[in-house]
């Protein structure tokens, strides 16, 4: 039996160009289950960042629902969501850049309702270091990384918050092709050690074919892709 955690049911949204209506998504449907690397690719304009931001509920459906572990986030309520069941990962990285790697991940955690037990500032350290961001880099101010180390704190961030869904808008698209292949190992880390659901929007055929499910955003739907 599939262990659903995340599923747009229905999902139809456009805008208007030039005085017409132009439909980006038509009553997209497609469940997500728990413990899987998800990729959507797509050309510009398909809709991606738009499907990104009714995922995240930073916008609402014209149509359809958007439902977490079965229930609407509407009900959830979208800031509830937002702040407990989710984290987004940025192309950008979107750091706050007057902080260190340290106190960036130590800042996510407060976020959540929940109460992280024990002493938030080791647990920081400690997450960071399983992303390869070992202490003396961990108090460096953040402008002094690279750009893949930056990637690496803005991973350690939202695994930082405890929660089982983590989406990301393309996280690799301004690393070098080394440096991305390691933020994908780190993704891919995520899903097996900690049973993270990742639902990533990308260009890169490279990012998608190491995930474990590919799909496509073409005319408004999501199909999947079968790589030869």
């Amino acid at each position: 039996m599939k262990d659903i955690i995340f599923e747009l049911k229905d999902i139809s949204y456009g805008y208007v160009d030039g005085g017409k209506k132009r439909n980006i998504l038509n009553k997209l449907s497609y469940s997500f289950e728990r413990g899987k690397f998800y990729t959507i690719l797509g050309p510009s304009g398909s809709g991606k960042t738009t499907l990104l931001a009714l995922a995240s509920a930073l916008d609402h459906p014209e149509q359809g629902q958007v439902l977490f572990e079965g229930e609407d986030i509407r009900k959830i309520g979208h800031t509830k969501f937002r702040r407990n069941k989710m984290a987004i990962i940025f192309q950008k990285y979107n750091l706050t850049d007057y902080l260190t790697g340290v106190e960036n991940v130590e800042s996510n955690m407060m976020i959540v309702d929940k109460k992280i037990p024990g002493n938030k500032k080791e647990l920081a350290y400690k997450i960071l270091n399983t992303m390869g961001i070992v202490k003396s880099k961990a108090d460096r101010n953040v402008n002094k990384l690279s750009g893949g180390e930056q990637q690496r704190v803005a991973v350690a961030r939202a695994l930082s918050k405890d929660v089982p869904l983590i989406l990301g808008d393309e996280p690799t698209g301004a690393l070098d092709t080394a440096t991305s292949k390691e933020v994908i190992a780190l993704f891919r880390k995520l899903v097996k050690d900690y049973n993270k659901t990742i639902i990533l929007v990308t260009h890169s055929d490279d990012v998608a074919y190491n995930s474990d499910v590919s799909l496509r955003l073409k005319n408004g739907l999501l199909e999947e892709v079968r790589w030869e």
